[in-house]
């Protein structure tokens, strides 16, 4: 159900599971594999949208998680689905570039947890939902929604929307801290965002997400002996000597506009 296409060094991933783009555990799977592919050299960036109109993906399928309920697993390997999709989302996390998800319609749920799994949040401007719903269906999530919502927009905030089961249309969801951009087209405004990024130097790019993902939670002091050595690591990359040199040789009057493109 995922179909992706590449636009220079940025891979572009559509999620189309109709009528409803709701996730199944196949869905997983083959998500699996793409996040393997892209850990090639060749791509520089990463988008996940939905592929379907007014639909990211708009939660895990019910009825599947139903059945779980009726006909659970055993003790031992419990939760399996939860679990797998715990170390998908690490390994996007772990990704050496940024994956950036266009949230182009609903994404509430499961879907709003992997897009809570994603570096960076872009919303789009009409009548969507965003958040997660768990406790209205008598469940939580699974999936590490609240634990990571927390984390972006603190406990209190966090409690408030689980708790009470509310999901957020685009411009609410921005405003609590849910989205970082809000944009017309959510797609465009991912890729172009991916395609800058995609355009700077890579170790540098991985050595920024290795940072904040290291540090977080940590204490100052751990954190920033952390920062430390990404610091060290991307200054002594091959990659690093080419835009500092271009940096210098231009004229000084022309070096600030240089660093604003």
């Amino acid at each position: 159900m995922w179909t992706e296409t590449r636009q220079g060094r940025v891979a572009v991933a559509r999620f189309n599971r109709p009528p409803m783009n709701y996730f199944t555990d196949a869905d997983i799977d083959q998500l699996e594999r793409l996040v393997g592919d892209w850990a090639q050299p060749g791509i520089g960036a990463v988008v996940l949208a939905g592929g379907l109109p007014g639909k990211f993906i708009t939660h895990f399928d019910v009825d599947a998680i139903l059945r779980k309920q009726e006909q659970p697993e055993g003790p031992i390997e419990a939760p399996v689905r939860s679990r797998r999709f715990h170390a998908m989302i690490r390994t996007l996390n772990e990704l050496p570039k940024p994956v950036i998800a266009a949230l182009n319609g609903d994404a509430m749920g499961g879907g709003f947890e992997l897009a809570l799994g994603c570096d960076v949040r872009i919303g789009e401007l009409g009548d969507y939902r965003y958040g997660l719903p768990e406790v209205r269906l008598g469940i939580v999530p699974g999936g590490g929604g609240l634990t990571r919502l927390s984390r972006l927009i603190g406990p209190g905030r966090a409690l408030l929307l689980g708790l009470s089961a509310r999901v957020l249309d685009p411009e609410e969801a921005h405003r609590a801290g849910l989205v970082e951009q809000l944009a017309p087209d959510a797609v465009a405004a991912a890729i172009e965002l991916a395609t800058r990024i995609a355009d700077l130097t890579p170790s540098a790019v991985a050595m920024a997400k290795r940072i904040v993902y290291q540090t977080a939670g940590l204490p100052l002091s751990v954190a920033l002996d952390a920062e430390l050595e990404s610091a060290y690591r991307a200054k002594q990359s091959p990659d690093a000597a080419a835009p500092m040199r271009e940096y210098l040789e231009l004229p000084l009057t022309e070096r600030r506009a240089w660093l604003d493109q």
